[in-house]
């Protein structure tokens, strides 16, 4: 990934974290990563705990973003959630979501959130 796209990438995210702390989440982790699998946010939010995958695109590109959290990443987006609620005492239900973060130039322009775009049915 070039130094552009994970500038635009940081923005995104941040945009992101700062529109679920203002809706009452509470950031557990950013970047969370294991060997082979990495989540952009995990925040605790209402009585789920939502691991996070944010995809910033420009505005025609949208589409894309959605389609490049595949099952392949799906899978591993889900073995590293496993792996932090291991390494943590969790007592929320998991909610895999996804920001798709739509950009022009350097300004966010709209954050479309998908609660529950997949499931643990989708990692097998």
């Amino acid at each position: 990934m070039g130094k552009y796209q994970n500038i635009k990438g940081d923005i995104g995210e941040r945009a992101v974290l700062e529109l679920l702390i203002q809706n009452g989440a509470v950031l557990l982790s950013k970047n969370y990563r294991v060997q082979g699998g990495e989540i952009d946010l995990i925040v605790a939010h209402d009585d789920k705990i939502r691991f996070v995958e944010v995809k910033t695109r420009k505005s025609k590109n949208l589409d894309l973003g959605l389609e490049s959290v595949d099952k392949r990443k799906q899978k591993l987006i889900i073995r590293t959630a496993d792996i932090f609620c291991s390494e943590h005492v969790i007592d929320l239900q998991p909610s895999f979501d996804v920001a798709l973060v739509c950009m022009d130039k350097d300004c966010v322009q709209d954050i479309t959130y998908l609660e529950n775009a997949f499931g643990l049915s989708s990692g097998n």
